[in-house]
């Protein structure tokens, strides 16, 4: 079922406030968490960690692992806290709009913030811009400039237009499998007012969706986050 958008307008500019809300919503729930554990650890009496604080110290080790995966760890140290940022923001992103929707007066307000091609490609176009200035940072003007031209002068174009590809496919590969999720849902949704029949006939391939779109928007989070170390391996390194 099709649903129209909370626009509102400011400064000439319109924004969804649907998605305004959502993405501080994400964020607050993924501040809340890294709060709680980082809470556990400063009042912590025992050597032995438990609860919040093992999950904490279990994704920030994955995190690490596939930082490591795509550069050296020394090197790939300092990105973590990037890293870990994106993979829990854009997972609880993913997730939120898949228990429910919420719909007031035909307009959409509860949810998957990464169901919006702004937020997605906000996020890419964010990464892309840091992976230049971590290239800067690690080579200077000079050698950030000398990395467009190899391994011939005349590959800068091609490699100017590898990065406004990286750009667009980082952001519309996870807004499309998110969004076409919460499409599926809304879909199976509606035909359970069909009739007792549609309902039950809808029931289990809706609780189907719904596992395998947990199961897509977990992927599409660590998709998103190793391509992110990808990209920054590829601009810092020395080799390139």
């Amino acid at each position: 079922m099709e649903h129209s958008k909370p626009l509102v307008t400011l400064f000439g500019l319109d924004f969804n406030q649907s998605t305004v809300l959502m993405s501080t919503i994400a964020a607050l729930i993924v501040f809340v968490i890294a709060r709680a554990g980082a809470k556990v650890v400063t009042n912590q009496n025992t050597t032995a960690p438990s609860g919040m604080q093992n999950f904490m110290e279990w994704v920030i080790e994955f995190v690490r692992n596939t930082i490591a995966s795509t550069m050296s760890l020394k090197q790939g140290e300092r990105y973590i806290v990037l890293g870990l940022t994106l993979l829990m923001f854009i997972f609880v992103s993913n997730m939120l709009g898949l228990p429910l929707a919420i719909v007031s007066d035909h307009e959409l307000w509860w949810k998957s913030p990464t169901a919006d091609p702004h937020v997605t490609l906000t996020l890419s176009v964010t990464v892309i811009l840091l992976t230049q200035i971590f290239g800067i940072k690690e080579h200077g003007i000079g050698g950030w400039i000398s990395s467009y031209l190899k391994p011939q002068s005349w590959m800068l174009p091609l490699n100017l237009i590898e990065q406004f590809a990286n750009t667009l496919t980082l952001g519309l590969r996870l807004f499309g499998n998110i969004y076409a999720g919460e499409v599926l849902l809304g879909l199976l949704a509606a035909s359970v007012h069909s009739g007792f029949l549609a309902m039950i006939g809808a029931a289990i391939p809706m609780l189907v969706w719904q596992a395998f779109s947990i199961f897509v928007g977990t992927i599409q989070s660590f998709v998103f986050l190793i391509l992110t170390m990808v990209y920054i391996a590829h601009r810092v390194s020395h080799d390139h």
